[in-house]
């Protein structure tokens, strides 16, 4: 619910380009990684660490498949 929460505060300012909103919830995801527990810690931080442009390449070969 909280992530939820973020997002929608995120998406809803103006003037934020997607890279902006894109790192602000990773920067997010990264610091709830702080409250899983010390085996899950690497794979948490691992999938919050993708870059914007990473994502957006996987993003648009998923939307050409389509």
């Amino acid at each position: 619910m909280h992530k939820i929460l973020m997002a929608c505060i995120v998406f809803s300012m103006a003037g934020c380009s997607n890279k902006a909103v894109y790192d602000n919830i990773q920067h997010n995801n990264r610091r709830e990684c702080n409250t899983v527990p010390p085996a899950q810690y690497e794979a948490c931080i691992e999938r919050s660490n993708k870059s914007y442009e990473e994502y957006k390449r996987e993003r648009e070969a998923v939307v050409e498949e389509e």
